[in-house]
């Protein structure tokens, strides 16, 4: 018989990239769900095309809290995205139990946080701001291979780390 340590209960970064690949099939289907549910509520009218395309003001933001919602929520609830069912891991506070609201909204904030770097668009071009963004959330996530525990930035930030279920 082994003995399980909690060293080897902290979940790899390998582990969280594959259920966070699998959670982008459910932002995916939030977003065309979301989408679709716009386009019938405003007679295909969100995007209008002429000299400029134009869209919505509201759809975007729309957008990003719906999607805010299924993290929230599956923290929330379970601790468990649907990407993270498979891979058999769970985020929790340190001591193991639920994240608190507060926990969970400051993990999403710090998490959706290189995001921000959007706004370099207009100035960069959108090549170099979608790259930006990339090389943010590569640091963020790096962090998960020089902490002890393996938690990301927005882990250190909530107080929360994710683990391996059994």
């Amino acid at each position: 018989m082994t003995q399980t340590t909690t060293t080897n209960l902290y979940c790899p970064l390998w582990r969280r990239l594959s259920a966070l690949f699998y959670d982008l099939f459910a932002v995916l289907a939030i977003v065309a769900t979301v989408g679709l549910a716009c386009q019938l509520a405003t007679h295909g009218q969100l995007i209008t095309t002429g000299a400029q395309v134009h869209i919505a003001w509201w759809y975007q933001p729309l957008q990003g809290l719906a999607v805010a919602a299924y993290f929230l929520v599956s923290w929330l609830r379970g601790g468990q995205t649907l990407g993270m069912r498979p891979w058999r891991i769970r985020i929790a506070t340190s001591n193991g139990t639920r994240l608190t609201l507060w926990q969970a909204l400051l993990r999403l904030l710090v998490a959706a946080l290189p995001l921000s770097l959007l706004l370099l668009a207009p100035a960069f071009g959108l090549r170099t701001a979608l790259w930006s963004v990339a090389a943010a959330w590569g640091v963020w996530f790096a962090a998960a291979l020089l902490d002890r525990r393996r938690r990301t930035l927005h882990d250190l930030a909530a107080g929360s780390e994710v683990r391996r279920m059994g």
